[in-house]
């Protein structure tokens, strides 16, 4: 897709409507094309995809979401579709699952507006706006681990994720709170990594993590 330069164009995506009508008004002075806007992150999930724009500009917290649930969903959909999650909050947590969704970067709103210009252009051109190294570390799962037990090298990253969770008690629900994933989707890692671990319940793999000496 071709995007550097002029004519990029812009989806929307912030609960606040004076932030977007901000964004428009700077976007479109920089030369881009605003082909929509939304408050809610359920409605751009289904429109971003049929509006192709470049980038999709996606507020972090929503009412109804994240940008974060948002980006996984669209680049489900249209992986040339680049996305970059404007938030208030300097949250790694929240960054690292930016990365896993596909983001093209995690930007703070306090941003200026000419760096804020460039980092959708940069986007457009297909870079990451992620610290060198930062986006391997995640994708490789290497954000927690010195881990050598060979049971739990058999678990995906995300698995461990999942399970070290479990360890500090979090529900299902809470689990996908702190991973931006929703509650079926972490049942089943929790299904998962039960079987590969060989356990019937989640409070025999809580136990197993912290006799292994994992639990931080």
């Amino acid at each position: 897709m071709e995007a550097v330069g002029e004519g990029i164009r812009v989806f929307i995506l912030d609960d606040h409507e004076l932030v977007r009508q901000g964004l428009r008004d700077l976007l479109e002075h920089e030369g881009m094309e605003i082909v929509g806007e939304s408050e809610s992150a359920h409605e751009a999930a289904r429109r971003i995809p049929a509006l192709k724009p470049h980038v999709a500009v996606l507020d972090g917290r929503l009412a109804d979401g994240t940008g974060i649930e948002v980006c996984r969903e669209v680049r489900s959909v249209d992986p040339h579709i680049r996305c970059l999650i404007l938030t208030s909050y300097d949250d790694e947590q929240a960054m690292r699952a930016a990365v896993l969704a596909g983001a093209s970067g995690y930007v703070l709103k306090q941003i200026r507006n000419h760096d804020l210009a460039n980092a959708i252009r940069r986007a457009a051109a297909g870079e990451s706006l992620f610290a060198p190294g930062i986006k391997e570390s995640v994708v490789s799962g290497l954000t927690h681990e010195d881990v050598s037990d060979p049971l739990l090298d058999t678990l995906s990253p995300q698995e461990r994720r999942v399970l070290h969770l479990i360890g500090q008690g979090l529900t299902n629900r809470q689990i996908g709170e702190e991973l931006f994933l929703a509650e079926k989707t972490v049942k089943n890692y929790v299904s998962s990594l039960l079987a590969k671990l060989g356990f019937e319940r989640r409070t025999q793999a809580a136990l197993y993590l912290a006799q292994a000496g994992q639990m931080h």
